[in-house]
């Protein structure tokens, strides 16, 4: 009888098998230690998300007392137009000749 047969029952997927103990286990030596609180700042709409990272940062911020390490971003969830529903118009003017001031112009002639 094929496997995919009328009257077949597929056979279960393996982590049905797994008790609770081993699914709340993570591997040992895989992941970062260097978990620490994080401020992400949408630079279009200045709101702030704090949340926990291994991300480096040189800038830092001080919110209610505590300093933490600060990431600018260009956009995030609450200035993206799929997520905010409208349109929004996002100053591109000046982005190329930033890029240009930071990396040069690398055209060789």
């Amino acid at each position: 009888m094929h496997a995919n047969s009328v009257g077949s029952r597929p056979a279960e997927p393996q982590f049905f098998n797994l008790t609770a103990e081993k699914l709340n286990k993570m591997k040992e030596k895989i992941h970062p230690a260097n978990y620490r609180e994080v401020v992400f700042k949408d630079m279009s709409n200045d709101e702030i998300f704090i949340t926990r990272s291994t991300v480096a940062s040189r800038e830092t911020i001080e919110i209610d007392g505590k300093t933490y390490p600060l990431v600018k971003l260009e956009i995030t969830s609450s200035s993206h137009p799929f997520f905010t529903g409208k349109q929004k118009l996002v100053d591109t003017a000046g982005r190329v000749d930033k890029f240009r001031s930071r990396y040069g112009n690398r055209n060789k002639k």
